[in-house]
């Protein structure tokens, strides 16, 4: 079979914050190296990152133009003469940041982001090191596999990064976003105590059917810190927290925490109105005895460890029930702007 030679491929031409600066076109494929893998991409899946890169407001490095979308899976059909860790046929998924591999995230490895500082998986075929990808959790499709790279990830890190989950303890998670549900999963596979919040009954409902032990409407009860941290075991409040709100939940976030527990700040956290920036103050997290932690993801180790944990209890992603074609991905990000989905939306790339 003759290689590929061009992709079509999603390029973001400027940070205007326009869709109309997001365009396809077709790029020449770099040459594969002794140590690289060449993947082709069936499908991906978006972020509220992938919305910051578009509209300038990502605080980390970003090429431009440059390939976008940092979560992908595919097959391998093409391996440099030195690769040993995969062969042509394997089915693998992307590694978020490129050179974190093990161990405590570095500067350098913080600027090797795909979609961002390193081209990106929104195209149909792609050049990675082999260490630049994973193998999938076996059983799970490519639009399954293509949830896991950030998402998923950043759940694991948030769990198990700094101060590991244990059975019996509880974690509040916050929506039902791609990171808040893997949360959810990972937390009642560990036997730990699951409190969330959401604004919907359809959304309880899913929340309910994954495993939440207690579900809290935000809407209704804006003043839900209290009421979690009543919920939780014994009432003296939750060992970790996964903040997605930034300013506009942090503060309850404090009232639902336990002394010496963690609270994880994910990546694009900031997206719920309203709240006091005052409430970041550090003075806060001295108060309460708490940890309050930035999460940027997390290594291929992690990764790795992650798969072992989802092929073990048999965990599955939660997709939006609309899939998009590789055509219509400025569609999609519009719907990820509009908020319209629940758990991740998948783009297919290749059939």
């Amino acid at each position: 079979m003759s290689l590929p030679k061009q992709t079509k491929a999603w390029i973001s031409t400027s940070t205007s914050g326009r869709l109309d600066a997001f365009e396809q076109t077709t790029l020449d494929l770099p040459e594969l190296g002794p140590n690289d893998v060449l993947v082709k991409i069936h499908a991906a899946t978006l972020n509220y990152r992938d919305i910051m890169l578009i509209s300038g407001t990502y605080p980390f490095p970003a090429k431009s133009p440059g390939i976008r979308l940092s979560d992908g899976s595919g097959e391998i059909i093409a391996v440099g003469s030195h690769v040993k860790l995969f062969k042509v046929g394997d089915k693998v998924a992307s590694l978020f940041n490129q050179g974190h591999q093990h161990g405590k995230i570095t500067v350098e490895a913080a600027a090797t982001g795909l979609g961002g500082a390193v081209d990106g998986v929104a195209t149909q075929y792609a050049v990675f090191p082999e260490t630049g990808v994973v193998n999938v959790p076996k059983g799970y499709s490519y639009e399954e596999a293509a949830a896991l790279p950030c998402a998923a990830v950043t759940a694991w890190n948030a769990l198990y990064g700094l101060r590991p989950l244990k059975a019996g303890e509880s974690v509040l998670i916050q929506g039902t976003g791609g990171v808040s549900l893997f949360g959810l999963q990972f937390a009642k596979a560990a036997g730990a105590f699951v409190i969330a919040t959401t604004s919907s009954e359809e959304k309880s409902k899913l929340l309910k059917k994954l495993g939440a032990d207690v579900v809290i409407n935000y809407k209704t009860t804006p003043e839900w810190g209290p009421i979690a941290k009543k919920a939780s075991p014994g009432g003296a409040g939750v060992e970790h927290v996964i903040e997605i709100g930034g300013t506009g939940t942090i503060g309850q976030s404090y009232k639902a925490i336990k002394p010496e527990g963690v609270i994880s700040l994910i990546g694009a956290g900031g997206i719920a109105k309203g709240g006091d920036a005052n409430d970041f103050n550090y003075m806060n997290a001295l108060a309460h005895i708490c940890t309050l932690r930035g999460v940027f993801v997390g290594s291929k180790e992690q990764q790795e460890d992650m798969n072992r944990s989802i092929e073990a209890n048999g965990i599955k992603p939660v997709l939006d029930k609309r899939v998009f074609k590789f055509d219509e991905l400025k569609e999609a990000i519009q719907y990820q702007i509009d908020m319209k989905h629940i758990g991740k939306i998948v783009v297919k790339i290749s059939e």
